[in-house]
């Protein structure tokens, strides 16, 4: 490909950013080069750099000064977003950030109106998104073929929780990260924000169970569509293992979806059914789809490369755009003012910008 990207990685605190920097690596028909690196952590930074072959950076502002750096991902903490994405937006760079866009309302606005003010394209990085059995549900529910949804639930967890060690990352220090429900539970957030719009409202719970070092490590929040359908996330940072991930209920059949995060994917498997099956009423029966789960849950978030590649080489539109983020962002500090305050909040609630 003669058109290659220079890419520039702002920090490594994010390990999916790996996942993409080694796909990129090894595929160069994908035409992104990973060209150079910043991380305040200074062994992140050289391994990082011995990895994928790209120059080492001390001052991030020396990285986007480089006419080969194109674009960049940032994968540092998160409470070093908003500052990073202003930095790359006034140098004119193209952003992939890595999730959740920021730890509060404040810095989420900060990236967007950046991003607005610079004009420079601008993608999270969401991988659920381009998921190919994701894709396959939201198409059954966007051309009809499902009919009326009346309920979608996605459960997704990790077992970091169970691990005592994860208590000593950046993952659960408030001031980087704010808690592992932030962090993670912004994934289902952001499935059913693609899946079915902005919804009206949340109830939720949010518990601390196992680790007091490591909070909020099980919820479940409601999410509320006036009219239908009902829709549920399901998250388990204390989970060794499961199967379902996904469940659509509708008028034209049940969807089920199996193997779709990391305590799925990553367990025994305990028969050889498809990971995406769908009921037809008609034919009293169950059909199962042809898109295999991947044998693990880094391979799905390697899935990522190739969608975010094409997005660099303005060959698709972004994955998520900086509002959508935000958005999202709006609906998971919503779940911590229900579940503190013990009531339906409605996502533009004053208390969802205080949190």
């Amino acid at each position: 490909m003669n058109d290659t990207i220079g890419v520039g990685i702002l920090g490594f605190a994010h390990g999916h950013v790996n996942a993409y920097c080694e796909e990129w690596t090894k595929r160069p028909e994908l035409g992104v080069r990973v060209v150079a690196g910043w991380d305040h952590d200074a062994a992140r930074l050289r391994a990082a750099a011995g990895a994928y072959g790209s120059q080492a950076h001390e001052d991030a502002r020396a990285l986007l000064a480089r006419e080969d750096v194109r674009a960049v991902v940032i994968a540092a903490e998160t409470s070093r977003h908003a500052e990073l994405a202003e930095l790359a937006a006034a140098a004119g760079k193209a952003i992939v950030l890595q999730k959740p866009i920021a730890l509060t309302m404040a810095e989420a606005d900060r990236i967007v109106d950046a991003v607005r003010r610079h004009g420079v394209p601008f993608t999270l990085a969401w991988q659920m998104r381009v998921d190919p059995q994701n894709v396959q549900m939201k198409q059954w529910l966007k051309d009809g073929t499902l009919g009326q949804a009346f309920m979608v639930r996605r459960r997704h967890g990790l077992n970091a929780g169970l691990n005592a060690g994860f208590a000593d990352t950046w993952h659960v220090d408030p001031a980087s990260n704010r808690d592992i429900w932030a962090d993670d539970a912004s994934h289902a957030a952001d499935f059913i924000l693609w899946l079915l719009g902005e919804p009206e409202s949340v109830t939720a719970e949010i518990a601390s169970l196992y680790n007091p070092r490591i909070p909020s490590d099980n919820g479940i929040a409601i999410f509320r569509y006036p009219g239908g359908p009902v829709a549920e996330i399901c998250c388990s940072f204390t989970c060794h293992a499961a199967q379902n991930t996904t469940e659509i209920v509708a008028e034209r059949g049940t969807v089920v979806q199996n193997y779709g995060d990391a305590p799925s994917a990553n367990a025994p498997r305990p028969d050889g059914g498809a990971g995406l099956r769908r009921f037809d009423p008609a034919a009293n029966a169950w059909a199962d789809s042809e898109i295999a789960s991947p044998p693990g849950h880094y391979e799905r978030i390697r899935g990522l490369a190739e969608p975010l590649a094409a997005f660099l080489r303005g060959e698709r539109g972004p994955i998520a755009t900086a509002e959508e983020g935000r958005t999202v962002l709006r609906m998971v500090l919503a779940t911590y003012v229900s579940s503190r305050e013990g009531r339906r909040v409605p996502l533009e609630d004053a208390a969802v910008y205080d949190v």
